[in-house]
C-alpha cells in the first residue's frame, strides 16, 4: 500500500510538470489551430536559455528565470513573424511539416551554441526531501510541481479574465468575426506563440533542474504529446488533468510491471491509455467536439 501511494505521489508530481509543458502547445493551438511539434525543442532552448543565464552569466535565479521568460516571447515572436506568418491559408499538412523541421533546426542550433555534452546548473530548490506520512517526494520534483502548478493557474486566470486572454479566445473561437469586432487577429497570433515559448521553456528549466540538460532534451515533447490530446487540444483544464493521468499511468505501470518485464513499461503505458480514451472519445477528454456534416 505504501508503495502505490508513493508511486501516486510522484505520479502526481510528474503530471504537474507534463501539464506545465502541454501548456506550450494548447496556447498555440488554442488561438491558431497549429500543432507545434517544436515545443520539445522550445522547451529544450528555454532550459539552454536558463544555463546561460544562470552559469555562464552568473545571475541569480529570479533574474535569471526572469531572462528566460523575455528570451523565449522573443523566440516564440520570431518564429511567428518569420516563418509561420507566411504560411496562413496553406495546408495543414505543410504547417506541421514546417513544425517538424523548425525542431531540428533548434536541436541543431543547441547542438552548435551550447554543444552536445552534458549540461546541468546549480539546484534550484532546498535538498531536503518533501516527507508525507510515510511517502519521500524527491525535493526537486515537489518544489517544480509547485512552480508548475501555480504557472498554469497564472496562465488559465490570464486567459480567462485579461483583455489579451479575452481576445486569444475570440480569435480562437471565429477569426473573421473577432476581426470583424477590431481585434488585431495577426497579433493574438504573435501573443500566442510568445505565451506558448513561455510555458515550454519554464517546463524545460524544471525538467533541466532534475536531471539536466543537453540538445536531446526536447523528445520529451513526444512524451508530452499523449497528454496533449489525451486532455483536448484547446482546453487548459485538459492539458492538467491529461498531465496528471499520464504521470500516474506511466508511474504506477512502471512501479509494478517494469521489474517483471525489464523495463519499457512506463513509456508504454501512456500511449496506450491514449489510443483507448480515444477509441472512445475522439476529441479528447475537454477538446471541442468540431462536427462536420458532409
Amino acid at each position: 500500500m505504501d508503495i502505490l501511494l508513493q508511486l501516486i505521489v510522484s505520479g502526481i508530481a510528474v503530471g504537474g510538470v507534463y501539464a506545465l509543458i502541454a501548456l506550450g502547445f494548447v496556447l498555440i493551438y488554442k488561438a491558431t489551430s497549429i500543432i507545434n511539434f517544436a515545443t520539445g525543442e522550445f522547451m529544450m532552448i528555454g532550459a539552454y536559455f536558463f544555463y546561460t543565464a544562470m552559469v555562464m552569466i552568473g545571475l541569480p535565479p529570479i533574474p535569471s528565470f526572469l531572462l528566460v521568460m523575455v528570451c523565449s516571447a522573443l523566440l516564440g515572436l520570431f518564429v511567428e513573424r518569420a516563418i509561420l506568418r507566411h504560411m496562413l491559408g496553406q495546408p495543414t499538412i505543410s504547417i506541421v511539416m514546417v513544425t517538424i523541421g523548425l525542431s531540428s533546426i533548434l536541436m541543431g542550433l543547441a547542438e552548435i551554441i551550447w554543444s552536445t555534452d552534458f549540461k546541468s546548473f546549480p539546484p534550484l530548490f532546498p535538498r531536503a526531501p518533501i516527507i508525507i506520512g510515510d511517502i519521500i517526494v524527491r525535493s526537486n520534483l515537489f518544489w517544480g510541481f509547485v512552480v508548475a502548478m501555480i504557472t498554469v493557474i497564472l496562465f488559465a486566470l490570464l486567459f480567462k479574465y485579461a483583455k489579451v486572454g479575452v481576445a486569444m479566445r475570440a480569435t480562437a473561437g471565429d477569426q473573421m468575426a473577432a476581426f470583424s469586432m477590431g481585434i488585431n487577429v495577426r497579433s493574438m497570433f504573435t501573443v500566442a506563440w510568445s505565451l506558448g515559448a513561455i510555458a515550454a521553456a519554464l517546463g524545460g528549466v524544471i525538467i533541466g533542474n532534475m536531471g539536466g540538460i543537453q540538445p536531446t532534451l526536447g523528445g520529451i515533447g513526444l512524451k508530452i504529446f499523449p497528454v496533449v490530446i489525451l486532455g483536448g487540444l484547446d482546453s487548459i483544464a485538459g492539458a492538467v488533468v491529461g498531465g496528471f493521468i499520464v504521470g500516474l499511468v506511466e508511474n504506477i505501470a512502471g512501479g509494478y510491471l517494469d521489474p517483471y518485464v525489464g523495463g519499457g513499461v512506463k513509456d508504454l503505458a501512456p500511449f496506450v491509455v491514449l489510443v483507448l480514451i480515444l477509441l472512445i472519445k475522439p476529441y479528447g477528454l475537454f477538446g471541442k467536439e468540431d462536427i462536420e456534416r458532409l
